[in-house]
This record gives structure tokens, C-alpha cells and sequence, in this order.
């Protein structure tokens, strides 16, 4: 699926590509919910029903990873929210192998991701993950999501890379679908983003369940 001789630069998503999104669909589907309710005086329903159009409206836009945005908006504290259920954070299958190999390889591995900053120094506390990367890119640095492929052009002004000599794993299509529009030419879905949940059918790119299945060649696996 890919030929590592043709990559210089791994650029690599972080909720649903290397960590459980579980964690994530828990918190904003049932968690934040039910402290919504109880901070509110409504059942979980009237709640729910309440929240999930304020969450749709802001899909693909910076806000929906803003977690001061949503503090503010739903009067709860989000980061605190988040930190009293890190117990939940956890690294998906041979995320850390492909990590080691791919630094094995020498080529240049950057951490991109729309997680707020917040967010992110949370999770990488919490699994170390960071000590793998010659950079970390957020989103929010930049002031415009993934999804937009201005972000694309943006991320090159932090770090240089050439679109044809760089490799993207993200579990989002919309993200996919933003970095093909730029350019970017090798692009890999993944496909069990919630170990909680089947794996999705995606046709549209190239997909992986995990990351043996694009691991280099001079990596073997035990």
C-alpha cells in the first residue's frame, strides 16, 4: 500500500487514527450529556436532544474542537470534564511499533491534529505518545480545521514538506478529502477508529485496521 521509499515526511492524526476514539465518543455522546442534564434540571433526553444540534452545526469547524468554546457555550467546565475521565484515554493496536519503525526509517513523523491544545497535553501526558515526534501541529495554531485545505498550505509555513514525498493516516474523510484536494498524495484511512464499534466500510481511500498493515518493510513485526 505504500512504497516508503517514495515518503519523506508521515504526518499523522491523533483521536481515531492513534488513540481510541472511544474515549471521545463517550465523553461528547453520553458524558457531557449527563452532566448537561443534572447541571441543567432536564432529563438525559431532553438533554441529548438539545446538545446533538448544537454539536452537527458546528462539524468541520475549529469550534467543534474549541474546548473553551464549548465551556462557554454549555457552561460546564470541558477540560475538567475531560481530565476526570482520562482513565478511558488509551493508544489503538500497534500504534507504538509503527511509531518506532517509522523513526527507525529516519523520515520526518509530525503529530497533525484539530484537538485543542487542552486536549492534547491531556492525552499526551497520559500516554507519552509525544516522545515520538519531531513536531506536533494543532489546528488551532493555525486558526483553520483540517477539513479546510487552506490548512494544508498553512501547515507548511510551520513545516516544510513536499506534497508528493508525504504520507497522511487520518481516520476523518472529510480531513482525507481536504489534503487530496491540496495535493497531498499518498492519503490512508483507518477504518477501526472505536475499538468499541465495527470497523467502518471506506471505500473512497486507501484503508487500514491497523497499523501493521503499512508498517516499513525493514520493521519486523513480532
Amino acid at each position: 500500500m505504500i512504497d516508503w521509499d517514495e515518503i519523506d515526511s508521515v504526518f499523522l492524526d491523533m483521536d481515531g487514527t492513534l488513540l481510541d476514539l472511544n474515549f471521545d465518543n463517550h465523553f461528547w455522546q453520553e458524558f457531557v450529556p449527563r452532566r448537561y442534564a443534572e447541571s441543567h434540571g432536564l432529563t438525559l433526553d431532553e438533554a441529548t436532544n438539545l446538545l446533538l444540534p448544537q454539536f452537527r452545526a458546528m462539524e468541520g469547524r475549529l469550534e467543534w474542537y474549541c474546548l473553551d468554546y464549548w465551556s462557554e457555550q454549555l457552561d460546564l467546565d470541558i477540560p475538567a470534564m475531560k481530565k476526570e475521565i482520562s482513565g478511558l484515554i488509551s493508544i489503538l493496536p500497534h500504534v507504538t511499533e509503527f511509531l518506532g519503525a517509522v523513526r527507525d526509517t529516519g523520515k520526518r513523523l509530525v503529530l497533525v491534529t484539530n484537538a485543542h491544545r487542552k486536549s492534547l497535553g491531556l492525552k499526551m501526558d497520559k500516554t507519552r505518545l509525544h516522545v515520538f515526534f519531531d513536531a506536533i501541529v494543532s489546528s488551532h495554531d493555525l486558526g483553520i480545521p483540517k477539513e479546510d485545505p487552506n490548512f494544508w498550505s498553512g501547515l507548511g509555513d510551520l513545516e516544510p514538506y513536499t506534497k508528493e514525498h508525504t504520507l497522511l493516516v487520518d481516520d476523518s474523510l472529510p480531513v482525507l478529502r481536504s489534503a487530496r484536494i491540496f495535493g497531498i498524495r499518498h492519503l490512508v484511512a483507518v477504518s477501526k477508529h472505536d475499538t468499541t464499534r465495527p470497523v467502518r466500510p471506506v471505500t473512497e481511500f486507501n484503508a487500514i485496521g491497523d497499523f501493521r498493515e503499512i508498517m516499513p518493510e525493514s520493521y519486523h513485526f513480532q
